[in-house]
């Protein structure tokens, strides 16, 4: 990320996804001296102070320097915190992780179209993330590959072909993580329902959960190759998959990510009201 590391950076927004995306900046190389913040929250600054960023509750005060701009904060607060902003993002690059704000709406509350939308998620946390980018192609190579290395700190970055498309990132990713802790949830409970202790139960739970991803991850077979060779004919795992089947799991699951999409369709259609 050596083009990331000659920039100065700068949050607008400085909770647990922008701390998550800071964390892994630092630890790529990128100086603490380059990273400023600005955040309403005092308790906020304090924290971010001590990992020697420059931080401050003034946003104009914070871009003024910046070559990135990242904006993390609250779709309800997205159009009160741009329009003061508007006008001062010459030789800027601008990037959002604002649920919902499309980049139509962003350009027209700052006067640039020299933005990267992002939809990150939660496992950036723990530098695991999963982030969908899209910009138009008022991006150039160079600012785009500015921010792939910006995400790739905290986990894989994939750009996709139009915005219409990060609904669709929104629905597998970006709300992904809740839909296999729903799972986990409801295999521990199974366990304990067995006869299991819970805390056997959880540690069991969650180290296949782990186990099967990396299986995935590292392996040259499909999931649905994997699936079929833990299946033995007329065994356990069969039994437990017939169950699935029976109760229409695959077409569930298919089922509730259209409705993220679609949730996540309307949401971008009431904030861009909202900022007009």
């Amino acid at each position: 990320m050596s083009a990331a590391l000659n920039c100065n950076i700068s949050f607008i927004g400085g909770g647990n996804m922008a701390q998550a995306l800071i964390g892994g900046l630092i630890s790529r190389g990128l100086p603490a001296t380059r990273i400023t913040v600005s955040d309403p929250v005092e308790k906020v600054r304090l924290f971010l102070a001590e990992k020697d960023v420059h931080v401050t509750d003034d946003n104009i005060a914070a871009i003024r320097d910046a070559d990135i701009v990242l904006f993390a904060v609250k779709p309800q607060v997205l159009a009160g915190v741009l329009k003061p902003l508007k006008g001062l993002f010459e030789g800027k690059l601008v990037m959002s992780i604002v649920a919902g704000a499309e980049i139509s709406t962003i350009a027209n509350l700052l006067d640039t179209n020299r933005i990267v939308r992002v939809m990150p998620n939660t496992p950036a946390l723990v530098q695991t993330g999963a982030h969908g980018l899209y910009a138009t192609d008022a991006v150039n190579a160079q600012d785009r590959e500015l921010a792939s290395q910006v995400l790739a700190a905290t986990g894989l970055t994939l750009w996709v072909n139009s915005e219409a498309q990060i609904d669709a990132v929104t629905a597998v990713s970006g709300s992904g993580p809740a839909y296999f802790f729903y799972m986990m949830e409801s295999m521990i409970r199974a366990g304990k329902n067995l006869g299991l202790d819970e805390k056997v139960a959880t540690a069991l739970t969650l180290q296949t959960a782990l186990g099967a991803a990396q299986m995935a991850i590292t392996s040259s077979n499909t999931p649905a190759e994997l699936r079929k060779n833990v299946t033995s004919p007329n065994g356990t795992t069969q039994a437990a998959l017939e169950v699935f089947d029976r109760a229409q799991i695959s077409q569930n699951i298919q089922a509730a990510l259209a409705a993220a999409q679609k949730r996540s369709q309307e949401l971008a259609q009431e904030l861009s009201e909202s900022s007009k």
